[in-house]
């Protein structure tokens, strides 16, 4: 079973030309823009919608209750939305076209319209916090079939909006350097890692089975690279819980592009006079062990040698657990356990999460702090080990270890 199919038809040719089977994956060959610089972004630019005033969230405030009623500090807003205000105005922007160019009849409970600074609020609510469309509409003074349709808008709009900030890049030379002071790793591009969306299903529907787990949860997998800032770099949701890292992997767009020699085909680094150390990237042991896909050693005992390699390649592993943590804790509608959510739009709001985790990053959000991070992003999931050992990798894996032991023991 391929994961959910969901990407809307576009009218533009470039947006057709997308993998249908690679679900909301970053790097989709649609996706070529490039990053946009932030300081192109002016924050007076809302200033021309007339809807918005000056101290829109002053007056915003006054209308929700609970806690952060009324509240104008600064630390409240980021506590409600999970964004500075700065971050939050840049989302307006992206939005803003779609938000306006289809007229819409959303309003609060007093029959106020709803302008695109209440609906972007709305819809970060939602995804940041998790809490269910009832208890946010109470929050807000609207009804739940609005907080719905206004997350949906949200969701179908970043997603086009904001795909410039999740994409492969051009150049590795800055990743590699950065994996390579971690750990010493060397021409490392990448950390590849697993996290699991767990939901509430009714077990009674033998369909449901095929996303039952491992751990006996009902979930959703996401797959996602990352860089050495935790930054996505392609991300890949829909599949079903029930399979195995090295399935997904090798069913991803990501796998693909690496076997067709479009992705991790840059420079290559002598180890010896016969051994060259190709591009790569990291990932646990629960993914195969392949010549750009490399995984640490499994068993016991262990030689000096593979102990320092396993050290080294688990700090290089880090920025992919530590990404994926924080994608979590942000934005908490994909951590804990969904009710019975639309399994064809999970996929897409995991994916529009993925590209708020980039914003924050690229906009180097005040509110983004490492100091409490975990490097648990699946709790109470058990460490799955992978059999599938390419030989010649294991080959080089060893040439690569007793190298850097080398260059240990020497320094």
């Amino acid at each position: 079973m391929g994961p959910i199919k969901t990407l809307k038809k576009r009218k533009r040719s470039a947006e057709k030309k997308a993998d249908p089977n690679v679900l909301l994956a970053a790097s989709a060959s649609a996706a070529t823009d490039s990053l946009h610089n932030n300081n192109d972004y002016d924050e007076d630019d809302d200033d021309d919608d007339s809807s918005q005033p000056s101290d829109w969230w002053a007056g915003f405030s006054r209308r929700i209750s609970g806690p952060y009623s009324g509240s104008r500090d600064p630390k409240t807003f980021e506590s409600v939305f999970k964004v500075s205000r700065k971050t939050f105005d840049y989302i307006c922007s992206l939005v803003k076209d779609d938000f306006t160019a289809k007229p819409a009849n959303f309003s609060d409970s007093n029959g106020k319209p709803l302008t695109l600074h209440d609906r972007v609020a709305v819809a970060l609510r939602r995804l940041g916090s998790g809490e269910s469309l009832s208890v946010i509409g109470e929050s807000f003074g609207m009804n739940q079939s609005t907080v719905s349709q206004i997350t949906w808008r949200f969701v179908e709009s970043m997603e086009e909006r904001a795909l410039h900030h999740l994409s492969w890049p051009s150049k590795l030379d800055d990743i590699k350097s950065k994996f390579e002071k971690i750990s010493g790793l060397p021409n490392c591009c990448g950390a590849i890692d697993i996290t699991h969306v767990v939901m509430n299903l009714p077990n009674v529907e033998q369909s449901n089975k095929v996303w039952l787990d491992g751990e006996k949860n009902f979930s959703m997998v996401l797959q996602a690279v990352v860089d050495p800032d935790m930054r996505f770099l392609d991300v890949i949701a829909g599949w079903p819980g029930s399979l195995s890292d090295d399935v997904v992997l090798k069913n991803s767009g990501f796998f693909k592009l690496v076997e067709k020699g479009k992705r991790l085909n840059g420079g290559k680094i002598q180890l010896s006079a016969r051994t060259e150390l190709r591009e790569y990237i990291v990932g646990d042991s629960g993914f195969p062990l392949l010549p750009w896909l490399l995984t640490p050693y499994q068993g016991k005992p262990m030689s000096l040698p593979q102990t320092e390699f396993n050290k080294r390649h688990s700090e290089t592993r880090k920025p992919a657990q530590m990404a994926l943590s924080r994608l979590k804790d942000k934005w908490k509608i994909i951590s804990g356990v969904m009710w019975m959510p639309d399994r064809n739009r999970l996929p897409r709001i995991i994916f529009v999460c993925c590209l708020l985790h980039n914003i924050l990053i690229d906009m180097h959000d005040q509110t983004l702090d490492d100091r409490l991070l975990s490097h648990q992003h699946d709790v109470n999931y058990r460490q799955r080990s992978c059999k599938i050992v390419d030989e010649a990798s294991s080959v080089l894996r060893d040439e690569l270890s007793n190298q850097l032991w080398g260059e240990n023991s020497s320094a």
